[in-house]
């Protein structure tokens, strides 16, 4: 098993390099140029020329790439051109507040999909069984924007007016100092994923039910409790393990947009303002960041899914 996990490893390592490639590439394809941006449609050819040379932009692109690479690695991910400070100094509150968003909402989706994707299995047929199904096809079918404005309207301004539509934490505080901003951003990334998550646990722990093993189970006479938790559950997490992960790794692209609706001040808010501002510093570290997240919890999902499921676990130790 640490064979696998450690090829799993070096091809992240590698999928990760070629993503600062892509990141870097594209970062040059923006249009325009980012010292006339910053300074203007007056600026004088004399600021523009000092400003590239500041920002590194005068110098041959590999150079520049390899200045980046080497940045990458020990911290430094350059100097924001529209604040002129470290990228890290700016990205690190925001890195905290979307982490917060994130993991709360990874935790709260992971759960209720997979107690409500068991729940719905055990009751196949029925009623609720029905209804689940339903409502996690027609919540799967909206769009995270779509989702987060029908909450406002019914959460915060019309309906039942009783949580804030926006983020209002002054600078300085941090974002979880008020709960209660944290709320509407939280359940839209939780109803975007959760739906997924429980349709697929669905359908994975009803294939469980009907097989061999867990039957033989029910008749040594084993309580349905022990059964359900003991032999279905653990053969339907690890197919689901990589709905899961395909969800979460959603979750750090997504968050942009949710961010962006609630004006929250996380990574999402920051990327937009760089984009708009020509920040390509700013731009290419939020990037890759965003794709070391989808590159670790893949790697995290395969490890979950070869430890979870017992013939995974039996095909790697042979």
């Amino acid at each position: 098993m640490f064979r696998v996990i450690l090829r799993r490893l070096l091809v992240s390592v590698a999928v990760l390099w070629v993503v600062t490639l892509l990141v870097f590439v594209a970062t040059l394809l923006l249009p325009g140029d980012p010292a006339r941006a910053i300074l203007g449609q007056a600026a004088t050819p004399d600021r523009i020329a000092a400003l590239n040379a500041q920002l590194g932009l005068d110098a041959p692109v590999w150079q520049r790439y390899l200045d980046w690479l080497g940045g990458v690695f020990t911290g430094d991910l350059g100097v924001s051109a529209a604040t002129q400070g470290p990228v890290t100094e700016l990205l690190g509150e925001r890195v905290g507040a979307s982490l917060v968003l994130l993991i709360v909402a990874a935790v709260l989706s992971t759960a209720v999909g997979l107690a409500l994707g068991t729940w719905s299995a055990l009751r196949r047929g029925r009623g609720v069984d029905h209804t689940v199904s339903g409502l996690s096809l027609v919540v799967a079918a909206l769009p995270e924007f779509v989702i987060g404005v029908a909450l406002i309207v019914l959460l915060s301004t019309t309906v039942l007016p009783i949580l804030p539509s926006v983020t209002l934490a002054p600078p300085g505080e941090p974002v979880w100092a008020q709960p209660s901003q944290l709320i509407l951003p939280i359940i839209t990334l939780c109803l975007v994923v959760t739906p997924y998550i429980t349709r697929m646990m669905r359908a994975t722990m009803s294939e469980v039910l009907d097989s061999g093993y867990v039957e033989m189970a029910r008749l040594k006479g084993l309580p349905e409790r022990v059964v359900i938790t003991r032999h279905a559950v653990p053969h339907a997490i690890g197919p689901v393990a990589q709905v899961i992960a395909l969800q979460l790794a959603w979750l750090a692209g997504g968050v942009v947009v949710v961010e962006f609706l609630f004006r929250y001040p996380g990574i999402g808010q920051a990327l937009i303002d760089a984009v708009n501002n020509r920040d390509v510093a700013v731009v290419q570290a939020i990037t890759l960041i965003i794709a070391g997240v989808y590159v670790v919890v893949n790697l995290i999902a395969d490890v979950v899914g070869i430890v979870s499921n017992p013939k995974l676990r039996a095909e790697v130790t042979r």
